[in-house]
């Protein structure tokens, strides 16, 4: 059996999670030993990347291989309290939220 995958929806994925932590395409291509051109390609869905890619690109975007190429969001119970408190948020203080979140992330490299 042999899994089709949406380098489309791919590329969404990566695209917005760069955007989130504030990187630019240029940014992100540095990190990955890329060309900015390719970086591109990945967020259009117009190429794959080789499993060396896809690892640091995980790495980098701080998310999990699965939900990369998947959408993968098995481990919600994971999420859940998270989201509980940020649906109760307004949306000025899940503004401070998300700011706080991304420099955690960007942090604990």
């Amino acid at each position: 059996m042999e899994t089709k995958l949406d380098l489309k929806a791919i590329g969404n994925r990566v695209r917005l999670q760069r955007k989130f932590l504030g990187f630019s395409r240029e940014q992100l291509s540095e990190q990955l030993s890329v060309s900015e051109h390719f970086c591109r390609d990945i967020e259009v869905g117009a190429k794959g990347m080789s499993v060396q890619t896809l690892a640091n690109l995980s790495c980098v975007l701080k998310l999990s291989v699965d939900y990369i190429l998947f959408g993968d969001t098995s481990n919600k119970d994971v999420c859940e309290p998270l989201s509980v408190m940020l649906r109760s948020c307004t949306p000025e203080k899940r503004k401070y939220a998300e700011d706080i979140l991304k420099s955690f992330l960007l942090a604990v490299e």
